[in-house]
């Protein structure tokens, strides 16, 4: 079977062997079959670094291209958005080239790139995949949201993805919530698939490595993630300087870049917060960075779109009890569900310090909530098991 993943936002393309895409561990996990032929088409630019990838690596059994696409300098602009219809542009050249496949399997975003793969696989009876990672115009009114104004320059956008949703074939959803967006209009898929991003949790603890905690009255508190927007490290930071008043120790150890790192980075030093800014690391770093720690930060802000994210994988598997300020319904019943940390009243940081203070105090109900966490990671986030029956799905729709 001739199976193509488009997905855009790649990660590092230039080694793999500590990429930790949903994508490429799909395309691994298909490749498995011998009767199947996978190509993943991707961007030449890196969303995260702001810069175009140098070279692009090699990965066993499975093609791996690369369209242009111009770049842009910020996660909002037009600039972003103008070398996206470039970039599906790109690749609707190159798959009118290439032999039509027999599956395409798409992430959403971007909404240009998906659309040209959903107008193809309609010409060329070919079927059609959508893999929602994020919703998209709902994700940017975080950032632009004027009354009337936005609606009328996010409605387009708007039909765009309800033209998407309502082609596919079958719908694949990081979450519930996405999965009963992309739900509501198409008449071919009853039933979409939720798979949490995840992480496999055999090779996460192979990274984890020995980790020894062995710090006196020090407790560190982990943030991974992106820098931007939708993260409100403002409150958090408003939450540990009242740890401080009362004379608590910790570090804060922020592990991620985007958009706003310097303001970020200047907040806390005006409020004279014991924070680690890592910047970037590759997911092995990540993984041991993380697990030295003691609580997991999940602080989203007021009506951002998120639900469940990257981050959650590594914060379960990583054994750690979570605070969040996360508003997604679908996050929060999970935390209570698996009494695996607190949920916290948004842009409180009372409240969200009332919470992390009683996890300081109380060891035993962090590392049982920690427990619970890891029990949640093996139960509904191990890529070992969840994956599989993702590319069971795949292959059973031709």
């Amino acid at each position: 079977m001739d199976i193509v993943i488009v997905a855009q936002y790649l990660r590092n393309i230039e080694d793999f062997s500590g990429n930790n895409s949903r994508f490429v561990y799909l395309a691994k996990e298909l490749a498995k079959e011998d009767q199947n032929y996978l190509e993943i088409i991707t961007s030449d630019f890196s969303h995260g670094k702001k810069q175009h990838f140098k070279s692009v690596g090699n990965l066993s059994n499975i093609k791996i291209t690369t369209c242009h696409e111009p770049g842009y300098s910020k996660n909002v602009c037009l600039k972003r958005f103008a070398s996206h219809k470039k970039l599906a542009k790109n690749v609707e050249i190159y798959l009118n080239k290439r032999k039509a496949p027999d599956l395409i399997y798409v992430a959403v975003p971007s909404l240009d790139v998906a659309e040209v793969c959903a107008a193809y696989c309609e010409r060329n009876n070919v079927k059609f995949v959508v893999d929602i990672q994020d919703l998209w115009p709902e994700a940017f009114r975080l950032v632009f949201n004027i009354p009337v104004v936005s609606s009328m320059i996010f409605e387009p956008m708007r039909r765009q993805a309800d033209r998407i949703y309502k082609t596919a074939d079958r719908i694949v959803a990081v979450s519930k919530t996405y999965a009963d967006r992309g739900k509501r209009v198409n008449m071919k898929c009853p039933k979409p698939e939720v798979v949490f991003l995840g992480t496999e949790l055999e090779t996460f603890d192979l990274y984890k490595g020995s980790v020894k905690k062995n710090r006196e009255d020090e407790i560190l508190f982990a943030y991974c993630g992106t820098l931007g927007h939708s993260y409100d490290l403002t409150s958090t930071f408003d939450a540990l300087s009242i740890l401080q008043e009362r004379g608590i120790k910790y570090r804060f150890v922020i592990m991620g870049d985007g958009p706003l790192r310097n303001q970020f980075v200047e907040y806390a030093r005006k409020k004279g917060i014991n924070a680690e800014f890592t910047g970037t690391l590759n997911y092995p770093d990540m993984v041991r960075h993380l697990c030295e720690c003691d609580i997991a930060l999940n602080p989203i802000m007021h009506g951002a779109a998120q639900s469940i994210i990257n981050k959650h994988a590594d914060y379960v598997a990583a054994g750690l009890p979570i605070i969040s300020t996360q508003e997604s319904r679908e996050f929060r019943q999970l935390i209570d569900d698996y009494s695996m940390g607190f949920n916290c009243k948004n842009a409180d940081p009372k409240d969200m310090a009332e919470k992390m203070e009683r996890l300081i105090y109380d060891e035993k109900l962090r590392l049982e909530m920690g427990k619970n966490a890891r029990r949640c990671a093996q139960e509904r986030f191990d890529r070992k098991y969840t994956y599989t029956k993702l590319a069971k799905i795949i292959t059973s729709i031709v």
